[in-house]
């Protein structure tokens, strides 16, 4: 007797269940786009227990007939691909066939649908004894699942626990509602709303009903586009961070998508403005022809390839790193009051009387906000002097190009042997002398390497000594060094000699550096070139600069809040931690109580 059949439906939808449907946000995720495939601009997802007990979705889409509503429960029946060309130009969220069947083998789920036309109820258990009946003839689709894989225990007790598993669901349907602001989406568990869009395709606001107030008002619009991609959306100020990448949000033709590699391109862009560890907040919306991209590669549809990344990572470089280029970031300390409320109101009023829109009578949370984002300051004030721009750690090509992105400030001392104190007209500044150091060496390093080096020849050779694994490493990578001034030379068994290396590495501790450089090329794992020389950079100014804790001159500090102020990014260190923030004279006068506004 032959060992191989074939197998039962049933056993095979469950087994299809086991990659469609891990825990109860795939299920909401499936049902949500279906809806959305289905035309609808309302959403409701209602959740009994996070899920784990009821999920219902209903829509006001173009529903379907009676022949459809029980087709749909049939294994890879889709309306969404007709033929093979079809699966190379896909344009819907859902193509497979398979989320439906797959649900409805691993739970109770009833259907209720109609196109206008005709109401039709379909009811079905773990994927058997379908029941069909006649219904009203509200249009659109309702369907709800429950008792979530009552049929396959040994998935029920691998879910999480009823907190995490709503917390999926939110922040997908967070995505979702980022993606979609023209839909408006509705979430309730146990009776109580955890999201609400009003649909009005203003994404700023959708940022808004999901971030707060404190966010939407640090983010900052961008836009542009080449032969192959356009892309809009928002980037958040670098010092509005979070502490995972969940706060990365790329979407691709309206699908809520996962790239490591353009995550990674996207946080790179941030990388000497941010600590590490610490991650922008993003909305990047990207159009693109669907020839170029290929989702069919995991049944969830979130990863993607596309067939021409490295144009789209240029493009992403390109307009984020503008942008923030742009902007004044310097942090400022605000008072916790009513002050934000009135400011956020005043840039709804605006909007509103911009748009023509008449006020609805709403609650604050409703109302929409200003699509301008208002914290960018104004654009950077000319060079004062020829004498001025002499006095700068690096030479300036064209006297009319460089010009101070901060306002000229006053010191008037040091507090905690760290800080300098310094003020203008705008308000009140402290700096941190050792990472505004940092910064300028950083900068005066990363021209020199550009240029052709100039050798310091060692009177003691510097010798390193290394683990086997490590000098093989190091011997692969020594042209790097070698490339950028660096004289190396292998002596013995495991140990190499370094016997000059270029001016921009400061004599008095050579050795220190340069150890710290060698143990960046002996890092295991893949080697990114422009990391490595944007780490050496940083370290060796990390180095060279005036450290905390450390006393300072009265001509040291000027000499850092001059220099600084001509920095191509004065705002942070190379390592992304601030070097100055403000005190406006608005919030100081607040603080003394000298103002009521």
């Amino acid at each position: 007797m032959s060992k191989i059949q074939v197998m039962d439906e049933a056993l095979a939808n469950k087994i299809a269940a086991g990659e469609v449907v891990e825990k109860t946000m795939n299920v909401v995720k499936e049902l949500v786009e279906n809806s959305i495939d289905a035309g609808a601009n309302e959403i409701s997802i209602k959740l009994l227990d996070s899920g784990v007990k009821e999920i219902e979705v209903s829509d006001n889409g173009i529903g379907m007939d009676e022949v459809d509503a029980k087709m749909a429960f049939e294994r890879h029946a889709t309306s969404k691909l007709k033929n093979l060309d079809d699966l190379f130009y896909i344009e819907s969220l859902g193509f497979r066939g398979e989320a439906l069947p797959s649900i409805a083998s691993v739970s109770n789920v009833r259907l209720k649908t109609s196109n206008g036309k005709v109401g039709t109820l379909v009811t079905i258990s773990g994927g058997k004894d379908m029941k069909v009946e006649r219904c009203d003839l509200t249009k659109g689709t309702t369907i709800t699942v429950s008792d979530l894989f009552y049929n396959t225990p040994v998935r029920l007790k691998y879910l999480k626990n009823l907190y995490t598993e709503l917390a999926y669901t939110v922040e997908y349907l967070n995505k979702m509602a980022l993606s979609y602001p023209n839909i408006k989406f509705t979430l309730i568990n146990n009776d109580k709303v955890l999201l609400q869009t009003d649909g009005n395709g203003d994404l700023l606001k959708v940022i808004y009903e999901i971030y707060g107030v404190d966010i939407t008002k640090k983010m900052i619009p961008i836009s542009g586009e080449n032969d192959d991609y356009y892309i809009s959306g928002y980037i958040s100020y670098p010092e509005v961070n979070k502490g995972n990448r969940n706060s990365i949000t790329t979407l691709v033709n309206g699908r809520v998508i996962k790239n490591n590699e353009l995550n990674k391109c996207i946080i790179d862009c941030y990388h000497t403005y941010m600590h590490k560890g610490r991650y922008p907040v993003i909305v990047l919306n990207i159009d693109v022809d669907p020839i170029l991209v290929d989702i069919n590669i995991h049944p969830t549809k979130m990863d993607i390839k596309f067939s021409k990344i490295d144009t789209l990572k240029e493009l992403v470089t390109k307009l984020i790193t503008k942008r923030l280029e742009e902007i004044t970031l310097i942090p400022e300390v605000s008072v916790r009051d009513n002050y934000s409320l009135s400011e956020v109101n005043r840039q709804i009023r605006s909007t509103e009387e911009k748009h023509d829109i008449k006020p609805k009578e709403k609650n604050y949370e409703e109302m929409k906000l200003d699509f301008e984002v208002q914290e960018e300051k104004k654009n950077y004030e000319k060079k004062e002097s020829k004498k001025l721009k002499e006095e700068l750690p690096f030479e300036v090509e064209q006297e009319d190009e460089k010009v101070s992105r901060i306002k000229k400030m006053i010191p008037r001392g040091v507090v905690l042997l760290t800080y300098i104190v310094a003020e203008n007209e705008d308000g009140m500044y402290l700096i941190d002398q050792h990472a505004a150091a940092e910064r300028i060496n950083y900068e005066k390093i990363l021209k020199k390497m550009k240029e052709k080096p100039i050798i310091i020849d060692l009177l003691v050779p510097i010798k390193i000594e290394l683990r086997t694994d490590e000098y093989i490493l190091a011997k692969e990578r020594l042209t790097l060094l070698e490339e950028y001034g660096f004289t190396t030379e292998e002596f013995g068994f495991n140990t190499l000699i370094i016997r000059s290396h270029p001016n921009w590495i400061p004599e008095e501790n050579a050795e220190d550096c340069i150890r710290k450089i060698v143990d960046l090329i002996i890092e295991k794992g893949s080697f990114d070139f422009d990391q490595f020389i944007w780490r050496m950079a940083a370290t060796t100014a990390c180095r060279m600069s005036v450290m905390a804790n450390t006393y300072i001159s009265k001509e040291e500090e000027e000499w850092i809040l001059e220099n600084i102020r001509y920095c191509d990014n004065p705002f942070t260190c190379p390592h992304g931690r601030p070097t100055i923030i403000t005190y406006t004279k608005y919030e100081l006068e607040k603080l003394f109580k000298r103002t009521l506004d």
